[in-house]
């Protein structure tokens, strides 16, 4: 395994991401942002926050799967959603939560969750990128 997760002790250990990654491949495999967009280019779950999320996943699940890397190589997710409120968590997660129970995977990475104005178009509600380490 290329990636080790951990929460190290004298911080705070939460249960639906990791604080930290070790990893020991060879190579770096950076994912460009996803969004809610099916293979077609068409929006997924328009207006719909979970919807949204589950679809980012399941891309970034394909992207992944695609290059010879799974979840488990991922070291770091970083994700962006318009007009951030703590309301918007549970939609965010429970979307990941889906994606991961469908296609059999564990969506818990060391992540960043960055409010920003907006993105690429006012339709996309979420967007995801990751950095893998393959060996």
């Amino acid at each position: 395994m290329t990636v080790q997760v951990l929460n190290p002790d004298g911080i705070f250990k939460p249960d639906s991401y990791f604080q930290a990654s070790i990893s020991t491949g060879t190579r770096v495999v950076c994912l460009s942002g996803q969004v809610a967009l099916d293979e077609s280019g068409h929006l997924v779950g328009h207006g719909n926050l979970a919807k949204q999320s589950e679809q980012v996943y399941r891309n970034v699940f394909h992207a992944l799967e695609a290059i010879g890397a799974t979840f488990a190589d991922v070291a770091k997710l970083t994700v962006y959603v318009p007009n951030w409120s703590p309301d918007k968590m549970e939609h965010v997660v429970s979307g990941a939560v889906q994606a991961a129970q469908d296609l059999g995977f564990d969506p818990r990475r060391p992540i960043t969750l960055i409010g920003v104005s907006s993105l690429s178009t006012p339709d996309l509600l979420i967007e995801v990128e990751a950095m893998a380490v393959l060996p």
